[in-house]
């Protein structure tokens, strides 16, 4: 039975690092299709580089236009491959448009689709992400949630009755983030030792809305001048500043590997962001969260306090920052699966 996979975009690199290492080790054949989503090599290559994932047995480079050409372009490609290899089951990962793109190629064609971290909702439909991922949940047969929240929302929309079968499993970032953790790597530049404030910021709402932007902005600005701040800063972000005229008050440092934000992750006092990756992975390494979004799909770390929703408000992030200096992370109730989801999902699919 051989499993062909789809990714595209710098989270999905991280999953299938781990996952891939399962499916070898339970003698499942893998076919790779990179989409190309993410073509920055210090956003795509390093990853294969680092954490020794195979290469792609096909690289679709495609990358850039609006969502709808994107996705259509991938739609079309990865079809093709699907033609040429015949797998038994599709394995997409996530809410990207290379994972619509894919579930929906292999719909059509009658091959069954698993999906990695199923069932989570912002319930935020402006968001593209989350069109990608109602989509794909509907079109997949093997729906591997990473949590209890996610099972609940798959329920509720009645996925299970149109014969689905539903499976938590555990995050499979917490896998990668544990196997990854000793080798994390120093990134380059002076960077303060610890206690700094980790931030990222990349999204669309965030960078496409000249308001939020400015806010989050002038917020990290006021912040820097108390307390270092490390921002890698996204291509995107860049170029949507330099649009608005904005700056910041303190050094930048380029897009950096999986291994060199673990790092990061270890040595930072507070994590601020809009990526969902990230909101986990802060909450793996002991760390308080700020997101820069008005939703997030990780509600239960809103509920266990490690986490809190402050938007794009300057003031709310300042205040929020302050506030979250005292707080205490501890994954007292192992919310993610401690490390073994990547081999629960190997197993169900050798069983599927």
């Amino acid at each position: 039975m051989t499993v062909l996979t789809v990714i595209g975009a710098r989270p999905q690199f991280v999953k299938a690092s781990v996952v891939s290492r399962a499916l070898a080790q339970a003698s499942i054949p893998e076919c790779i299709v990179h989409t190309g989503q993410h073509f920055d090599a210090n956003m795509s290559d390093v990853f294969f580089d680092q954490l020794s994932i195979p290469r792609p047995d096909h690289l679709l480079d495609i990358h850039g236009g609006s969502h709808g050409a994107m996705t259509g372009r991938m739609l079309a490609a990865i079809e093709q491959v699907l033609l040429e290899q015949k797998p038994a089951r599709m394995l997409v990962y996530g809410d990207t448009n290379s994972t619509l793109a894919g579930a929906l190629a292999a719909a059509k064609l009658h091959i069954p689709v698993a999906h990695v971290e199923a069932g989570l909702r912002s319930f935020d439909r402006q968001m593209p992400e989350e069109i990608n991922r109602i989509l794909t949940d509907r079109l997949s047969d093997i729906l591997f949630c990473p949590t209890d929240s996610a099972v609940a929302n798959l329920k509720a929309e009645g996925v299970e009755r149109d014969g689905a079968a539903v499976m938590q499993v555990g995050d499979v970032m917490q896998d990668a983030a544990m196997f990854f953790a000793q080798a994390a790597t120093a990134p380059d530049g002076d960077l303060p030792d610890d206690g700094f404030i980790l931030v990222t910021c990349h999204r669309a709402e965030n960078t496409d809305r000249p308001a939020r932007l400015a806010g989050i902005v002038s917020a990290l600005n006021q912040l820097s001048r108390t307390r270092p701040v490390v921002l890698p800063l996204h291509p995107r972000t860049r170029q949507a500043m330099a649009a608005q005229g904005l700056s910041f008050d303190f050094p930048t440092i380029e897009p950096v590997g999986y291994l060199q934000m673990l790092w990061l992750l270890q040595r930072a006092g507070l994590v601020m962001t809009d990526s969902g990756g990230l909101q986990k992975e802060a909450f793996f390494f002991g760390k308080p969260c700020l997101t820069l979004r008005d939703t997030t799909e990780w509600v239960e770390l809103i509920e266990a306090g490690a986490n809190r929703l402050v938007a794009a408000d300057a003031d709310a992030i300042v205040t929020a920052a302050a506030d979250m200096a005292s707080v205490t992370v501890r994954d007292d109730g192992d919310l993610y699966g401690g490390g073994q989801a990547s081999a629960r999902i190997a197993e169900a699919l050798a069983a599927a």
